[in-house]
């Protein structure tokens, strides 16, 4: 029998290639802290302290009335440029108050509203009842996992969510592995860098440590719209 060198050495190339994609992202591991400040978690990820999550008791202060001022959720969404018929997961959704605004954006698509209250989506619930709206889908997800389906979004957005995240590389793992090639995650925090914002430190970032955090999936820093008067707004997307 005659063997074909081209096309094994061909097969061999592809079983590298395929190999290094089934690859996953390497956890830098977290290190736990004999000692916590006072809303922190005593546990760092790449040099941050994780901060304490916010409970559904306080889902009163995510619907404050200044909160249009200080955070421009509408120009937010508009900033997002979305189209007909994406799917987007609110991750860390709370009350639903980007969840709704992104679904009347895109009335032919779905949002998926994550949350790993279920207290916070009952909420999401009884609203999408009252105002009668049909594409919201809440999703119970887990501290280390979103429980989103593989390639079934077109973006993700996370509004003062991200630091809180216990297991922040199972939740951007499972994320990235939700996203479509192309597809984009909008991560919105306030910003570290600037000492006048009147929020804990530990419910601040900078933009430097947001995407020493992103580039350990390979997701591609694609710009920072500063335009919010406390927040940065970073767009990574997941390569093609």
């Amino acid at each position: 029998m005659k063997i074909n060198c081209r096309l094994i050495c061909l097969l061999l190339v592809n079983c590298i290639l395929l190999s290094k994609l089934a690859v996953a992202a390497e956890h830098p591991g977290y290190i736990e802290a004999p000692e916590r400040r006072t809303t922190g978690i005593g546990k760092f990820y790449m040099g941050r302290e994780i901060s304490f999550v916010m409970g559904h008791r306080a889902a009163g202060w995510l619907n404050r009335p200044e909160r249009i001022r200080e955070e421009m959720p509408d120009d937010v969404v508009e900033n997002m440029r979305l189209e007909p018929g994406h799917v987007v997961a609110d991750i860390g959704a709370g009350s639903g108050y980007f969840t709704f605004r992104i679904a009347s954006k895109i009335p032919d698509g779905k949002v998926l509203a994550v949350d790993i209250q279920p207290e916070m989506l009952q909420l999401i619930e009884d609203q999408k009842s009252e105002k009668n709206v049909s594409n919201i889908e809440s999703v119970l997800g887990e501290v280390s996992d979103p429980n989103l389906e593989l390639d079934s979004i077109d973006a993700a957005i996370m509004v003062d969510a991200y630091h809180e995240f216990s297991h922040p590389f199972e939740m951007i793992n499972g994320i990235y592995k939700a996203l479509r090639p192309g597809g984009r995650i909008f991560l919105l925090e306030y910003r570290g860098e600037d000492a006048s914002v009147p929020i804990r430190p530990l419910h601040k970032m900078t933009q430097d440590q947001v995407r020493k955090e992103m580039d350990v999936f390979g997701l591609v820093w694609t710009e920072t719209l500063d335009f919010l008067p406390w927040q940065h707004m970073m767009v990574f997307t997941k390569p093609l």
